[in-house]
C-alpha cells in the first residue's frame, strides 16, 4: 500500500513511527504523537491492518518523563496527518494548544473521511484550545518552527522545519515519503488521497530542502531515525 510502482509489493518491510519534541524559548511543541501507548501492553504488538503489525516498547509517557515533563507540560500539538499512527496519544495532550490544518479537520470529520482516520484517537482536541490554519504556519514567530503544507497523503498533510542554532534547517517529512527508496524513486503510496498533489508536494519539499541546505529526517524509515542522536540526546 506504500508504493504504487508495484516495485515493493510482496517484499516485508520495518518503519519507525517516531514523535519529536521541540523546545523553543516560547513553549514547547509535540510533532506528532506515533502509536497509542496501549500498545505496549501487547509484547507481540497488535495488528493494525492486515499484514500491519505494531509494537511500543517504550511508552510515549515513560520518555517525556525521562525528560523531566508530563503531558501537560506541552503547550502545543501539531501533527503530519491524523492517521492513527500518528495520532495515537493525541488524547494525552489536552492541556495543549492544537494547531489544525483546516483541510485535514475538514476531510477527517466529513462525510467521507480518508483511510485510517479514525476520530477517538483525537477526541480531546474537541474541547482542547485549537489554532486553526489554512497552509503554512510559524509556530512561534520568529521562523524557527514552519509547519508547510504538503497535501497528498492526505488532504491536509503538513510536513515541518526546524531551523536549529547548530545542526541548522531540519525537514521532517511526516508521510511525504515512508522510505529512502520512495523519495529517491518519487513512489506513491496507494492509500494516498491525491497522486497529483502527492507529486507537488514532493517537488516543493525537495525545492525547500535544496534552498536550506536542510537535513531530511524520512520519519518512518529506521535508518534515519538511526542516524538521530539518541535518546534522551538531541539535535540543537
Amino acid at each position: 500500500m506504500f508504493d504504487d510502482s508495484g516495485a515493493s509489493d510482496g517484499k516485508p518491510g520495518a518503519m519507525s513511527v517516531p514523535c519529536f519534541l521541540i523546545v523553543h524559548a516560547k513553549g514547547i511543541l509535540l510533532w506528532d504523537t506515533g502509536l497509542g501507548d496501549a500498545i505496549a501492553a501487547h509484547p507481540d504488538g497488535v495488528e493494525l491492518a492486515p499484514g500491519i503489525r505494531a509494537t511500543v516498547p517504550v511508552k510515549l509517557v515513560d520518555q517525556l518523563a525521562k525528560l523531566g515533563l508530563k503531558p501537560a507540560d506541552v503547550d502545543y500539538l501539531a501533527f503530519s496527518h491524523w492517521h492513527e499512527d500518528h495520532t495515537g496519544n493525541a488524547n494525552l495532550f489536552g492541556k495543549a494548544t492544537w494547531i489544525l490544518q483546516s483541510k485535514e479537520l475538514a476531510a477527517a470529520t466529513g462525510a467521507t473521511p480518508p483511510p485510517f482516520e479514525p476520530l477517538a484517537p483525537v477526541s480531546v482536541g474537541r474541547a482542547a484550545n485549537k489554532r486553526i490554519i489554512d497552509g503554512d504556519a510559524d509556530v512561534f514567530g520568529d521562523g524557527t518552527v514552519r509547519l508547510l503544507l504538503m497535501p497528498g497523503h492526505t488532504p491536509g498533510h503538513q510536513v515541518l522545519e526546524v531551523h536549529l542554532a547548530h545542526a541548522g534547517y531540519v525537514l521532517l517529512s511526516g508521510d511525504l515519503y515512508h522510505s529512502r527508496e520512495n523519495r529517491q524513486f518519487r513512489r506513491v503510496p496507494r492509500i494516498n488521497t491525491d497522486r497529483a498533489a502527492t507529486l507537488a508536494s514532493m517537488d516543493r519539499f525537495e525545492a525547500i530542502a535544496a534552498r536550506d541546505d536542510a537535513r531530511v529526517v524520512i520519519q518512518h524509515d529506521p535508518r534515519d531515525i538511526a542516524l538521530l542522536p539518541r535518546f534522551p540526546d538531541y539535535l540543537w
